[in-house]
């Protein structure tokens, strides 16, 4: 009895762990969560940066002080990373946001989706 219930135990685990794994395949290419996480971004720098940069290219800018996103994309070194640590770090001349992982993706995804130049 005890060995027919471990054996049921184990086959629900591994099923479970096998529709996981096929998930996280499904998405592995990660064309359609960048995409999603693009737009998320775009929606957070509407609401968040829009005030001081131009959030998407040929907007005119909106402070002489702040870059704008296009123009922070096509930077040499301008990366996912870099744009993550410089969102989560204080900075003298923006705002002091509290911004939740998955927000510092969204928007790092969003800026660099304006890179022009290879």
């Amino acid at each position: 009895m005890f060995r027919s219930m471990r054996v049921n135990i184990s086959l629900v685990i591994l099923i479970a762990l096998l529709a996981l794994f096929l998930v996280r395949v499904h998405k592995a290419d990660g064309s359609k969560l960048a995409a999603d996480s693009a737009f998320e971004g775009r929606r957070l720098a509407e609401a968040w940066c829009k005030p001081c940069h131009a959030i998407e290219p040929h907007m005119p800018g909106m402070s002489d002080q702040a870059p704008g996103f296009a123009s922070i994309a096509n930077r040499y070194g301008t990366t996912a990373l870099s744009l993550k640590v410089f969102l989560k770090t204080s900075h003298q001349n923006m705002p002091n946001l509290v911004i939740a992982p998955d927000q510092a993706d969204a928007l790092a995804n969003y800026i660099l989706s304006l890179k022009t130049q290879d």
